[in-house]
């Protein structure tokens, strides 16, 4: 019986251990996460370990539903005390999630606790962590650069003023970057009651009135060069199918006034919309040299009663089932034919899409970039032992592997960074199973460059710093 998450843990092979010394050396690029810079700039201290752990972190509240915990312990007025005890409670159960791991990680790395967290060691866990926190070492700035954390590009709106960026930016005791990534979601989904929110918000930061969509591409065009001034390298768009619904300019004043008043649209014309203001941000895009990163298969806000208590990005979303193949070739397919499809990233949460996407990268790959169209990591749902396994080997079947951008966390976590090593350890121990099986040739230059690369050089080098 090997020990419970060892030095070697996910290594079987020593192929394998030799690579993850050399690639989990490597710093992180966390290209895409969702931590607020506010936090990052003004870096206090944390209260407890419930507050790093279990505040915002959907992941877990999910967890401990399924384990039938009140929500007074998850998101209610329980103490902190209180639901780091009902977090302990559901670990038992936990067996094969990868909640388990990364809680375990987490512990190890951050707090140098190696006792597995269970109702037994609830109170114990509690007092070594509370206690190393009042040590020290905890804010934000503390854990990322302990993480060997290069640079971070947070999701940020177009409306937004950027300026914890820009605050961040001047101070020169910060030892890593932090860069905005352009997040236009609110921009595109007209249909949502958030657009005219959106549109208020954005009025007041450009100091204009947006009364056309003319006017709103001219608005969207002044942010994209205002976020490029504060260091912006990537943009991200959700969507749960990427529509190719081609339309007129005069088609479109007509959807955007329509949507600008509050009236219901159908759903062709917000596939209209949303295909020619997508097609046109990505033009912009492909000016600035960015990587576009879209993520492509999630069912949001399934529970209506918890939504409305709530709100978004709660432990209510899951993975959709749409068809996906014909407009995501189509809109690309009309960038391309224009020569102004930037470098992109495709992320599926449908993991029955892998090999959609894996044979969707060839159709529009050039000389622009080394793999210049991406199959994201296995991401959300997938983000773990099998779907990473299963994304990587995918892409390896259908594409390059050694040109992978690799990991990214998609986490509001400060302490997600081991979701990297864990990454890592699954990433070596399947290119070392390879090797070993004589699948692939023993050369330890090669194949050290290799996982290096898709820990942290391509990724530095595709989307850049």
């Amino acid at each position: 019986m090997k020990k419970f998450m060892s030095e070697d843990f996910l290594l079987s092979t020593e192929t394998a251990k030799t690579l993850f010394k050399a690639c989990n050396a490597m710093p992180i690029y966390d290209w895409h996460c969702h931590l607020s810079p506010k936090e990052i700039y003004e870096n206090k201290e944390p209260e407890d370990i419930t507050q790093l752990w279990l505040s915002g972190d959907h992941y877990k509240w999910r967890g401990m539903r399924s384990c039938g915990i009140d929500e007074k312990y998850i998101t209610g007025d329980a103490s902190n005390y209180e639901k780091f005890v009902k977090w302990a409670s559901v670990m038992n159960y936990c067996i094969g999630n990868p909640l388990y791991h990364w809680t375990h990680l987490e512990l190890q790395r951050y707090f140098g606790i190696d006792t597995p967290l269970s109702p037994k060691t609830a109170d114990e866990i509690w007092e070594k962590a509370n206690a190393k926190i009042k040590e020290g070492g905890f804010r934000p700035r503390d854990l990322i650069a302990k993480s060997n954390v290069a640079a971070v590009c947070t999701t940020d709106d177009p409306a937004d003023t950027l300026e914890y960026h820009k605050l961040i930016a001047e101070d020169e005791t910060v030892s890593f970057k932090v860069l905005p990534a352009f997040r236009p979601d609110k921009t595109l989904y007209i249909e949502n009651p958030t657009f005219i929110p959106w549109l208020n918000a954005m009025e007041k930061t450009a100091d204009t009135k947006i009364d056309s969509y003319a006017k709103l591409k001219e608005v969207l065009i002044d942010r994209i060069n205002f976020f490029e001034e504060m260091g912006c390298k990537a943009t991200d768009h959700a969507f749960s199918y990427v529509p190719c619904v081609r339309a007129t300019e005069e088609d479109l004043e007509e959807i955007f006034a329509k949507g600008k008043n509050g009236e219901k649209l159908t759903q062709t014309e917000i596939d209209k919309y949303k295909t020619e203001l997508f097609r046109f941000l990505a033009k912009e895009y492909y000016k600035k040299g960015w990587a576009m990163e879209v993520h492509i298969g999630a069912m949001r806000n399934n529970n209506t009663l918890m939504f409305n208590k709530l709100g978004p990005d709660t432990g209510y979303d899951s993975i959709g089932d749409w068809n996906i193949a014909e407009g995501l070739s189509r809109c690309l397919d009309s960038l391309a034919e224009e020569g102004m499809l930037p470098k992109t990233i495709l992320f599926t949460l449908n993991p029955k899409d892998n090999y959609v996407l894996g044979t969707m990268l060839g159709n529009f790959q050039n000389s622009d970039a080394p793999s210049k169209i991406q199959f994201g990591s296995a991401w959300w749902f997938n983000d773990n032992i099998d779907g990473m396994q299963t994304q990587m080997k995918a892409l390896a079947n259908l594409g390059m592997l050694g040109k992978f951008v690799g990991m990214v966390t998609d986490s509001r976590s400060f302490l997600s960074y081991p979701r990297h090593e864990y990454f890592r350890r699954i990433l070596c121990e399947l290119v070392g199973t390879w090797v070993e099986n004589g699948e692939y040739p023993w050369d330890e230059e090669v194949l050290t460059a290799m996982v290096q690369d898709i820990a942290f050089n391509n990724a530095k080098d595709y989307i850049g710093m």
